[in-house]
């Protein structure tokens, strides 16, 4: 009798007991209503007016991080590959990278409202130099742009380390071989190194957005939880800042589930895609 499938028993509880039921246990209170009843009225608050706007503002906010953070952060993990840059550029970009992709939540709120708040370190210089603030700009910390600098402090350098690898299966002796044959730098570019990286990159801003999407710490600590966004409304339901709610909370959160499984399955079938490029 064959026991090697012993092995994977302990793996096996420990997602039972801190993923699929915990999950179960949030679809069953999203379909039961106050007197613990099976019900819909749940469902039916998914589209209220002040429910859609916490989703299109979390998806909007989520897919702009998403592609400013996948754009900046394949360009700067180019920037380190590149022919001719010292490889200790790479070994402290990727460290930096490390760091920061996990530099989030209440402290990075903090750090940016010391740095560019009402009355952060930046601010108080450009009155005094200038007299001038970002806000007299346009540019508001609190705003929905504010919050997109935020996110992409972590954005940016978790998209360096998802693409970095793509990047460095790209092989001189490629670029060697089209110059020979009479190809151009443009089409070097197009049918040789975008073909190659593009499931990568892809995968990387799709990961992005579900980063972002879920994120919830540093919008609450940075807009007091003021904000419209659906994990900031799902703490509000908790903890009764609006009304408490925990069944509806559930309901918003299976809906948050469902898109990030959407997201994780077309990051899981690009990144294998793009595991094929990769040097053995």
């Amino acid at each position: 009798m064959r026991l090697s499938w012993l092995g994977v028993v302990p793996f096996a509880l420990f997602l039972f007991v801190f993923l699929v039921f915990p999950l179960l246990l949030l679809v069953a209170r999203a379909f039961e209503g106050s007197d613990g009843s099976p019900s819909l009225v749940n469902v039916h608050h998914l589209v209220a007016p002040d429910t859609l706007k916490a989703y299109r503002t979390s998806l909007l906010l989520s897919l702009v991080t998403a592609l400013l953070g996948g754009a900046l952060g394949t360009l700067l993990a180019f920037a380190a590959i590149a022919r001719g840059t010292p490889h200790w550029v790479r070994n402290q970009l990727t460290t930096l990278s490390a760091v920061t992709a996990n530099f989030a939540g209440v402290p990075l709120a903090f750090a940016f409202i010391a740095t560019l708040g009402t009355n952060g370190l930046v601010t108080v210089l450009l009155r005094n130099a200038f007299g001038v603030t970002p806000a007299d700009a346009g540019f508001s910390l609190y705003s929905f742009w504010g919050l997109c600098l935020v996110y992409l402090y972590f954005q940016v350098p978790l998209m360096v380390l998802v693409v970095g690898p793509s990047l460095d299966s790209l092989r001189h002796e490629w670029q060697e071989a089209a110059t020979s044959l009479g190809a151009t730098s443009a089409a070097y570019w197009r049918q040789v190194v975008l073909p190659v990286i593009r499931p990568s990159v892809l995968g990387g801003t799709v990961l992005l957005f579900g980063n972002a999407f879920g994120a919830h710490s540093a919008a609450y600590a940075l807009t007091s939880g003021q904000f419209s966004l659906v994990p900031l409304l799902i703490g509000q339901t908790q903890t009764g800042d609006v009304v408490a709610d925990a069944n509806f909370g559930d309901t918003l959160a299976l809906g948050m589930i469902v898109v990030l499984a959407v997201t994780l399955v077309l990051y899981a079938g690009l990144m294998r895609t793009a595991a094929k490029w990769r040097r053995p």
